[in-house]
């Protein structure tokens, strides 16, 4: 079985994906391991992805959501190679639309009955006094569409109409796009990681994060705090609390109708109400910190090349006729 990683040159990206090229380069060498041919293909141009099409790889591995071309609009990888007619990983471009835009993944999610952090979206100047805000203070600020804590920092955490116009004008001139305002959840932070094995059965692995304390006294995962891998990630216990965490977590996770993996984040309040947070569609697979692979290794104990394993299953089983044989097994 031949099987090829395609990534592009994304140091900077701000979107969900694999994370940086050591990431690729984890994850390939866990896939050689277990016992598949592979290459990684950092893919600048279509062009690229062209050669990849022509070599007809049993699988590809998306490990961003699309290509940046110069003056044309992002080339959606899972749409380019299905249309080509080559199996690749994750889920289509109409699910990952959840992943890229928080607020649409909220809308639908509610619309299913799932409970979400109460939210609006604002421009700068959109709101000119405190009285007209649809929800009061303390809020807590970030872009729809960025992933791994950029624009998070301890200014996201706002409690007056003056630090609100200064975070909204900050986070609009350095993402240019409406600004997210939820309110804000005094409870505890979790992350579920799920994979889709091959007989269709969902695993999933739930984790506590802790971050540090902030200078203001609160707990904030910001960009800073994920770079510096300050934040404890904890094993839950089996309580009620952990198992409704999970339960929200599995329900978002199918009425997003998401394929083979994906990483659902879930807060709760001050009474444990859980509520859905985000969705990481193409999560971080970097080896030793990314909560993907952390988490299925501190709550069951799963190495991260049999995290691996997981996230290829479900491709694995679209590909006609395929028996797969591996000496590593992630049941």
């Amino acid at each position: 079985m031949n099987l090829e990683i395609v990534t592009t040159p994304n140091e900077n990206l701000k979107e969900t994906g694999f994370g940086t090229l050591k990431a690729c380069h984890n994850f390939l060498s866990a896939v050689k391991k277990l016992g598949y041919n592979a290459r990684l293909n950092i893919c600048a141009k279509e062009e690229d992805l062209q050669k990849i099409v022509e070599r007809r790889p049993d699988l590809v591995v998306l490990a961003v959501k699309y290509l940046k071309v110069k003056e044309k609009p992002n080339l959606w990888l899972s749409d380019y190679f299905s249309g080509n007619e080559v199996n690749y990983t994750g889920s289509t471009r109409e699910v990952l639309r959840f992943d890229s835009d928080k607020v649409l993944a909220k809308e639908h999610l509610r619309a299913k009955g799932i409970r979400t952090a109460e939210y609006f979206t604002t421009l700068p100047g959109q709101y000119r006094f405190a009285e007209e805000l649809p929800l009061a203070f303390p809020l807590f600020l970030k872009p729809i569409d960025a992933a791994n804590g950029n624009g998070i920092d301890d200014s996201s955490y706002v409690t007056n109409f003056e630090e609100f116009k200064s975070k909204v004008s900050s986070l609009h001139e350095s993402y240019g796009s409406p600004v997210l305002v939820e309110k804000y959840l005094m409870g505890r932070e979790f992350t579920s990681s799920i994979a889709r094995a091959k007989n269709d059965e969902l695993i999933v692995s739930t984790v506590e994060l802790i971050p540090p304390l902030s200078e203001n006294g609160i707990r904030i995962l910001g960009m800073k705090t994920k770079s510096e891998d300050t934040e404890k990630i904890r094993k839950t216990d089996k309580s009620l609390l952990v198992k409704n965490v999970s339960k929200l977590a599995v329900s978002a996770f199918t009425n997003l109708n998401v394929r083979d993996f994906g990483r659902i984040d879930i807060k709760t309040d001050q009474q444990g109400q859980c509520y859905f947070m985000e969705a990481n569609l193409v999560p971080g697979m970097t080896y030793g910190s990314s909560y993907f692979p952390k988490s299925f290794e501190i709550e069951k104990g799963i190495s991260y090349e049999n995290v691996v394993q997981l996230i290829l299953e479900g491709a694995v089983s679209r590909i006609p006729k395929f028996n797969i044989t591996c000496a590593h097994s992630a049941n």
